[in-house]
């Protein structure tokens, strides 16, 4: 993992500004949570970290990289919305190990890693 630091980020789409100055600093290893109102622009947020969506404004740095302009491949990282139906033909299990197996990433540490995050 690697810390996330998302300094006076901006988002517009054409003259409608949707965040303002958005500030978070996640440090390594460390559990978040976006929470709001629909419409409030968690989802947006997120979609510029992974670089879905382009960032109007400040910077958006994984580990000791901005990454603004990096495509999302180069990125490397996953996400998980709240949605029970992104993938509804797996189990929660199956989503959840779904970005760590794309990567080729061990079964045995895919198994471990989808269980501690189960049960947190």
């Amino acid at each position: 993992m690697a810390q996330v630091a998302i300094a006076n980020v901006a988002k517009a789409f054409g003259t409608v500004k949707v965040l303002h100055e958005v500030s978070v600093d996640i440090a390594d290893g460390q559990f978040v949570v976006l929470v709001g109102p629909s419409g409030c622009g968690k989802s947006t947020l997120l979609r510029m970290v992974a670089g879905l969506e382009t960032v109007s404004g400040g910077t958006i740095s994984i580990g000791d990289r901005i990454v603004n302009n990096l495509p999302p491949a180069k990125r490397d990282i996953a996400m998980v919305f709240q949605n029970y139906a992104l993938y509804p033909h797996k189990t929660v299990e199956q989503n959840m190990a779904f970005a760590l197996k794309l990567r080729g990433t061990d079964p045995a540490l895919v198994a471990e890693r989808v269980k501690r995050a189960a049960d947190i």
